[in-house]
C-alpha cells in the first residue's frame, strides 16, 4: 500500500498548498468584509448576536493569516523550515481556531434559539454585556484546553507534527485526543443541534408564518448543520484513528490522506461563516445582495428581527 500515489508526499505536495491557498484568499476577504459591515452596519444595534459574531470573525482571520506557513510546509513536502517555537504556535492557533469556531456556532445557535423560543425572555434578560462575558470566557476556556498542544506539538525531524515525540507519554495522548473530542466538538454539537431542532420545532407549529418562511428557515438550518458535520465530525474521526495507528506502528494511507484532507474541511468553515452572517443580519445581506431588497417580500431573519415578528404573532 505504501508504494501507490495515495501513500507518498505527492499527495499533501499537489493537493493541500492550492486549497489552503484559495481558502486563505476567500476567509481573508469575506471575514475582513463582514467585520467592517457588522462595525458599520451593525454599530447602532449591537446586540448579543453581533458580539457572538464579531468573535467569530476575529478568530477566523487570525487563523487565516497562519495558513502561509502550511502553504509553504506542504509545498515542501512536508518540511518545516522554520523555529520549532513557530510550528508549536501554528498547531496551537488551529486548535484554538477550530474550538473557538466550533464555542461561538454554538453560542450563536443558542442565540437564535433564545431569541425565537423565549423572545420575551430574551428581551428583559439578555444583554449585549451578558455576550461579552461569555464571549471572554470562550476564549479563556479553549485557550486552556488548547494549551496541552504548546508541549505535545514540535518539529518530529523535518515535519511539523501535532503530536510530537509519540513515545512519551503515550496513555496520556490518547486521553487528550479524546477529551477534546468529546468536549470541543460532540457537547457543543449537541448543543447547537438541540437549538436548531428547538427553534424548527416554534416555527413549523406556528399558524401564522407561511410555508415559504419555513422552507427558508429549515433551509438555513439543515445548511448550518452540514457545515458544522462536514468540517468537524470527520477531523476528529480522522485524527484519533490515525494517532492510534501510528501508536500501533501501522500504515493506512487512506487514513493519513484523508486525516489531512479534514484538517483543510475544518479551515474551510471559516471561508463559509460570512454566508451564515448574510442569513443572519439584514443589514450584511442589504449590501451583498442589494437586488434581494427590492424583490423579495418575505424576510427571514434568525435572529432579533425575526423573534419581534414572532412575538407579535404570538399575540394575537
Amino acid at each position: 500500500m505504501t508504494g501507490n500515489w495515495g501513500c507518498n508526499s505527492t499527495f499533501s505536495k499537489e493537493l493541500l498548498p492550492p486549497i489552503y491557498g484559495v481558502e486563505m484568499c476567500v476567509a481573508l476577504m469575506g471575514n475582513i468584509l463582514a467585520l467592517w459591515l457588522l462595525v458599520t452596519k451593525e454599530g447602532k444595534n449591537w446586540h448579543t448576536g453581533v458580539v457572538f459574531s464579531c468573535n467569530l470573525v476575529i478568530s477566523d482571520i487570525f487563523y487565516a493569516l497562519t495558513l502561509p506557513l502550511l502553504i509553504d510546509y506542504y509545498s515542501r513536502e512536508r518540511k518545516w523550515m522554520f523555529r520549532d517555537a513557530l510550528c508549536k504556535i501554528e498547531r496551537f492557533l488551529f486548535t484554538c481556531n477550530l474550538y473557538v469556531s466550533i464555542y461561538f456556532i454554538m453560542c450563536i445557535s443558542v442565540n437564535r434559539y433564545l431569541a425565537i423560543v423565549h423572545p420575551f425572555f430574551t428581551r428583559k434578560r439578555i444583554r449585549p454585556k451578558h455576550a461579552k462575558i461569555i464571549s471572554v470566557f470562550v476564549w479563556i476556556f479553549v485557550a486552556s484546553i488548547s494549551s496541552p498542544i504548546l508541549h505535545y506539538s514540535g518539529v518530529n525531524g523535518k515535519r511539523c507534527s501535532l503530536f510530537a515525540n509519540l513515545n512519551n507519554s503515550s496513555h496520556i495522548k490518547p486521553t487528550y485526543r479524546v477529551s477534546m473530542a468529546v468536549i470541543g466538538c460532540f457537547v457543543p454539537f449537541v448543543v447547537t443541534f438541540a437549538s436548531y431542532f428547538g427553534v424548527l420545532w416554534v416555527v413549523f407549529k406556528n399558524a401564522n408564518i407561511t410555508s415559504l418562511e419555513k422552507k427558508k428557515v429549515a433551509l438555513i438550518v439543515g445548511l448550518v448543520c452540514v457545515l458544522y458535520t462536514v468540517s468537524f465530525i470527520p477531523y476528529h474521526i480522522l485524527q484519533i484513528w490515525n494517532f492510534k495507528l501510528r501508536e500501533e506502528g501501522k500504515t493506512n494511507c487512506y487514513v493519513r490522506n484523508g486525516y489531512q484532507v479534514s484538517k483543510a474541511l475544518a479551515s474551510l468553515n471559516m471561508c463559509l461563516h460570512p454566508i451564515l452572517y448574510m442569513a443572519v443580519f439584514d443589514s450584511i445581506r442589504g449590501v451583498c445582495c442589494r437586488r434581494s431588497s427590492n424583490v423579495s417580500n418575505v424576510q427571514i431573519t434568525v435572529g432579533e428581527n425575526f423573534s419581534k415578528n414572532l412575538e407579535l404573532k404570538s399575540r394575537d
